[in-house]
Parts: structure tokens; C-alpha cells; sequence
């Protein structure tokens, strides 16, 4: 490895994926392998094709397996400079915010704001403060992750075992998340399932976009009514519960319904979003609030209720009578 200025020149390397290291997505498994690279440029490398799986092309939604073979292409990489750590009062919110935590497995009710992982500018994110806080876990991975804007249940692995047997429950669908949401409108009937296929871009910057498209991966989100309001603006407290697990996916679903999610500034409706600032919502309203996890006979269920700011903004709507005979649910 040659040194100049204070940067790394890496020659191309072949990395064969271990069994402890299989089921990771591959943009995970890059930020590790390559160490101070932002993961805008990681995603840019993976549009372009210079980071290969198995001699193909993948995309960072990708997980790997035991056996593939990841191609990292020469790269001019900045030395690594110790890492940020978390302030302290940082560390003591997520400290209280750790909800369950056993030899496998730790769930966090992540608070709006913070991302589940730094990059892209951020110094750190949920990920690195539970790794600041649990320094002699030899494994904290993510099992999921929530934009930096939604708040609720995150799960993080303590093994990579328990990684491995969590991603497989996703996938066939027995491991049940659930979300609060409120969207612009009265929302046409009690429970309605949105099967569209769904498209992500990422842009230059990094940013992903993300749409309805023929060519998309299949998506479907079931959404359920809790409350209907009219006044002073029209709105609709929805339990969305996504079937699959696609990016931004009940963002993008509710607006393919006709009904953005309020507070959204990539997929929302501007003069609802106005309304809405009025009664004080000034973030997405976006709250992972139910999981429930059934594996070998038993099961794990939690709970994280509405933060005060999203119950305040419910309190100043008034429900309007429904045929569905609501009533207004909090968490």
C-alpha cells in the first residue's frame, strides 16, 4: 500500500465473503472494508460496476453470501482519523431509549432525527452510539434501519447469528413491524393494501429517490385506518404494516394512494405540510411503534408509543364519525 499526502493507494483486492460475514448488505460490508470512503462515493462505485460480486454487477441493497467473491477496485483513500464519539447526553438518550436487550438482540425506540448510521456528512448515528456503549460487543449490526426522519423500534444484532435468522424472518414474512402515520385526506376505506412495485434512483449526491415503476422490485404495504379528522384540516391516522421491506416504501405507497404522509419533504404535499405546521408538526410523522418477532414457538413483541410532539398534533385535530367507528389510538 503506497502513502502520499496523507492518502492510501489501494491496489484492486478480491475479498472472499466468510459464513460469519454472510447476509450483510453490501454497502455495509464496504463501509468496513473501506474504511473513511463516504458512502456516497461507495454508492456511486457500485452504480458505476467497479465493485463486483461474484464478476457481476450489484446494487447496495445486495446481501452477500458465504462464498461470493467482492471485487474492491483501486481506490485513493484518505488515512482514517480517529472517530467521533457521541456526547454524552447522546449516549444517555440512547442509553434510556434501549427498550429490549438479551444475549442476541437489543431494540432501540430510535429518536426523529439521528440516522441509524454516520456517513454522507454525519459523523455518527444510532449504530456508532450503541457501538460507543457497548464497546465489548464483539458484534452490533443492524437488522433493519429507519430513515433518519422516522422515529420508533430499530433492531440491532449482537451476533451474527441472530443477524442471519432475523433477515431470514423478514423474508418469509415472520417478523411483523408495524407503523403510526398520518396522511394528507380521509383515506377511502378501513384497511386497503397497496401492491405496487417500486423503483429506487440514487443521484449523484448519493440521495436515493424513489417511485412507482413497471421495472421496480414488487412492494406492498397494508394500511389500516385508527381515526379520521376534519378540522381544522383533513387527515387520517393510518397503521401501516409493510409486507415487504423496500426503500421509503410507505412514504412512496401513501402517495401513490392520493394521501402523502404529513411533514414529508421529499414525497409530501406542500400546502397539507403547511396546515399541518400549524398545529405544530414540523417533522415527518413516522413512527415505528409495534414488532413483534415469532421464531421456534415464541414470541417477542414490543411496543414504543408516539413521542409527545406527534400525541400533541393529534389532540389539536378533532375526529370526524366514521362508519368504521373509530377511536383514536396513540401507540
Amino acid at each position: 500500500m503506497n502513502e502520499t499526502n496523507g492518502y492510501s493507494l489501494l491496489p484492486v483486492r478480491h475479498i472472499t465473503v466468510t459464513a460469519d460475514q454472510a447476509g450483510q448488505r453490501i454497502d455495509n460490508f464496504l463501509a468496513v472494508h473501506l474504511k473513511g470512503v463516504p458512502r456516497s462515493h461507495l454508492y456511486r462505485l457500485l452504480r458505476r460496476g467497479e465493485v463486483r460480486v461474484n464478476k457481476g454487477r450489484v446494487g447496495p441493497e445486495y446481501r452477500i453470501g458465504a462464498g461470493d467473491v467482492v471485487r474492491l477496485p483501486p481506490l485513493r483513500q484518505s488515512e482514517p482519523t480517529a472517530p467521533i464519539r457521541p456526547s454524552k447526553n447522546v449516549l444517555e438518550l440512547i442509553q434510556e431509549r434501549i427498550l429490549f436487550e438479551d444475549e442476541g438482540l437489543l431494540v432501540l425506540n430510535k429518536p426523529h432525527g439521528l440516522a441509524v448510521h454516520g456517513g454522507s456528512g454525519l459523523h455518527f448515528g444510532a449504530i456508532e452510539a450503541l457501538r460507543a456503549l457497548r464497546p465489548e460487543a464483539p458484534c452490533l449490526e443492524l437488522v433493519h434501519r429507519l430513515d433518519r426522519d422516522t422515529s420508533g423500534l430499530l433492531m440491532v444484532a449482537k451476533r451474527r447469528s441472530v443477524l442471519r435468522h432475523l433477515h431470514a424472518l423478514l423474508r418469509e414474512g415472520r417478523l411483523d413491524k408495524r407503523y403510526l402515520t398520518l396522511v394528507a385526506g380521509t383515506w377511502p376505506s378501513s384497511t386497503r393494501t397497496i401492491d405496487a412495485p417500486l423503483l429506487t434512483n440514487h443521484l449523484q449526491s448519493g440521495e436515493r429517490v424513489v417511485r412507482v415503476d413497471a421495472t421496480g422490485k414488487p412492494s406492498a404495504t397494508r394500511f389500516t385506518v385508527l381515526a379520521a379528522y376534519s378540522n381544522p384540516l383533513s387527515a387520517t391516522l393510518l397503521e401501516a404494516r409493510p409486507m415487504t421491506g423496500r426503500t421509503h416504501q410507505i412514504r412512496v405507497h401513501a402517495r401513490f394512494a392520493g394521501h402523502p404522509v404529513g411533514g414529508d419533504e421529499k414525497y409530501g404535499d406542500d400546502e397539507f405540510d403547511r396546515a399541518a405546521r400549524t398545529l405544530g408538526l414540523n417533522r415527518l410523522f413516522l413512527h415505528a411503534y409495534r414488532l413483534t418477532i415469532e421464531t421456534d414457538g415464541q414470541k417477542l413483541s414490543l411496543e414504543a408509543p408516539l413521542d409527545e410532539a406527534l400525541q400533541r398534533v393529534l389532540s389539536r385535530l378533532d375526529t370526524t364519525p366514521t362508519s368504521h367507528n373509530l377511536s383514536h389510538k396513540k401507540g
